[in-house]
């Protein structure tokens, strides 16, 4: 009897903006090596010393959503190379009160600021306790320092005060409007489920990051952003090619802010827009469904931010190449 072909590391979304960018070929031969069905001990031991963590899932009606957790350095544990629990409760009226359940795909990002580390894990939710969850890796894999804006990252109780209104609404108000231009930094989880059940089936959830206003938002609430060269896996653009929902967490570092956005994206290759944003390999183009805003919500105290040395060749809306 024949051995059975293993899954694919790249889905066929993924596969097919790879190929749109001429790197398929190198990618075939690539992913297999870096992204892995089991954590290294150096990501392991990573992710035990962080104070907060990104996760993206799914909810019931198949919306993408990224979240935040935080808690004091070590509410993150591996016991084993395919295994993390997290010992934290979701933030009020964070999505995951209704998404984290038994044998649901769930993404995690584990992101150091300051020092710009990033590793990236995908798998299946295998416990959900009143005190946390534990998730079974599938795929696990690093991620270079790129767009990361270094900023301290301090868990403290007292960083946030009890959110006194959530805000809901199908479009923006002044004050998420005000949050999305100041953004630096913003993350998004988008998701896949196609034919094949394998390792490359699930949920992804990644960080974007630019200069100050990178973020353009017209009239209408439709968001604009920019899109850098990064690894080549297009985790986030393959999701979209094939789902084109995505969901938005930005954070505003002063205040503890949460701003959570359900979107419909559309990947904008070419054209005067694209032209406009020196640096742009491609623009995402983000329709606001659905908002969500909770005041003082993140228990984390915040330094000063200093910009990513790879963003200084990079423009911002209006100006041209050079000149920004």
């Amino acid at each position: 009897m024949a051995a059975s072909a293993p899954d694919p590391v790249f889905h066929e979304g993924e596969q097919v903006v790879q190929a749109r960018v001429g790197v398929r070929d190198k990618l075939a031969e690539l992913g297999p090596r870096v992204i892995r069905s089991l954590m290294p001990e150096q990501h392991r031991a990573f992710f035990t010393q962080l104070p907060f963590l990104l996760l993206g899932t799914v909810d019931a009606q198949g919306q993408p959503w990224a979240s935040v957790l935080a808690g004091p350095p070590g509410f993150i544990t591996s016991p084993d190379a395919q295994t993390l629990t997290v010992q934290a409760q979701a933030l009020t009226a964070d999505p995951l009160h209704a998404t984290l359940r038994v044998d649901a795909a769930i993404g995690l990002l584990g992101i150091e600021p300051a020092t710009r580390r990033r590793n990236r894990v995908n798998g299946v939710v295998k416990a959900v306790t009143p005190d946390g969850f534990s998730v079974q890796v599938q795929q696990s894999f690093g991620n270079c320092p790129k767009y990361i804006q270094a900023r301290e990252a301090v868990y403290a109780t007292d960083a946030a005060s009890t959110p006194k209104q959530v805000h809901r609404a199908q479009w923006l108000d002044a004050s998420a409007r005000q949050l999305l231009t100041r953004a630096d930094t913003f993350y998004i989880a988008t998701a896949y489920a196609g034919e094949h059940q394998g390792s490359s089936t699930g949920v992804d959830v990644s960080h974007r990051g630019g200069k100050t206003g990178f973020v353009q938002v017209d009239d209408e609430g439709t968001l604009t952003v920019p899109d850098f060269t990064g690894n080549f896996f297009f985790n986030t653009l393959g999701n979209l090619a094939v789902n084109p929902r995505a969901g938005l967490l930005f954070i505003d570092f002063d205040t503890g802010d949460l701003l959570y956005l359900a979107v419909s994206a559309e990947i904008i290759w070419d054209g005067p827009a694209l032209a406009a944003f020196a640096g742009a390999q491609r623009l995402l183009r983000l329709q606001v469904r659905d908002m969500l805003r909770v005041p003082a919500s993140l228990p984390l105290r915040w330094g000063a931010a200093q910009l990513s040395p790879t963003l200084q060749a990079t423009g911002t809306w209006g100006a041209p190449p050079g000149l920004s």
